[in-house]
């Protein structure tokens, strides 16, 4: 295995960041031994942490423990999304397990390759926040499809960009004392690129 982190990223997404992470992986020539991406470990924010646990310890136990665990979940309409939060939170070893969380969803993520927005997003009658976050998205992207296999490769130019707005984003929520909108998962994909980068 090269010599850099260890790394399992647990998604609650099928297909679509897991598709995502799969892309920058592979983009960065990152070895699949030392970044683990999952997605299928069910949809809700605290069966995803057991899941990322299980595997940490399976790992550990046969001597070869992550460096790192990342559990990438949307807030959306999850009952136990702040529960998730706190357990991860408590966690330890201390700095091994990371919530990358996206508000209102992923997509939002993606939409800040285009525009810079912190307009919150709140559901309507008939119009969920994450819908509203994903006709935007097709407004910039017209060919997106969620579970694309491509968005990262598609992305790639505009990720600086979307970097900077992500970060931009988390400030301005941090000092209104909100997470909507907000997106942690430029920190993810900050540190994938420099994963190779001895610290």
């Amino acid at each position: 295995m090269p010599p850099y982190a260890k790394v399992l990223i647990v998604c609650e997404g099928e297909k679509t960041e897991p598709n995502y992470f799969q892309g920058l992986r592979d983009y960065y020539g990152l070895n699949t031994a030392n970044v683990e991406v999952c997605g299928e470990c069910d949809s809700n924010p605290m069966s995803l942490f057991r899941y990322a646990k299980q595997r940490y310890r399976e790992e550990k136990d046969a001597g070869d423990a992550f460096d790192r665990v990342y559990c990438v979940f949307d807030k959306d309409t999850h009952a136990d999304y702040a529960q998730a939060l706190d357990a991860i939170r408590r966690m330890t070893p201390k700095e091994t397990y990371f919530a990358i969380t996206s508000v209102p969803c992923f997509e939002y993520w993606l939409l800040l390759h285009f525009v810079p927005t912190t307009r919150p997003y709140n559901a309507l009658p008939g119009n969920s926040a994450c819908n509203q976050v994903l006709a935007e998205l097709k407004n910039n992207l017209p060919e997106y499809e969620k579970g694309s296999d491509t968005v990262f490769l598609s992305l790639i130019d505009l990720l600086a960009f979307a970097k900077a707005n992500a970060a931009r984003g988390l400030r301005v929520a941090e000092l209104n004392s909100t997470d909507n909108p907000s997106t942690r998962v430029h920190l993810l994909v900050d540190f994938l690129q420099n994963i190779k980068t001895p610290s």
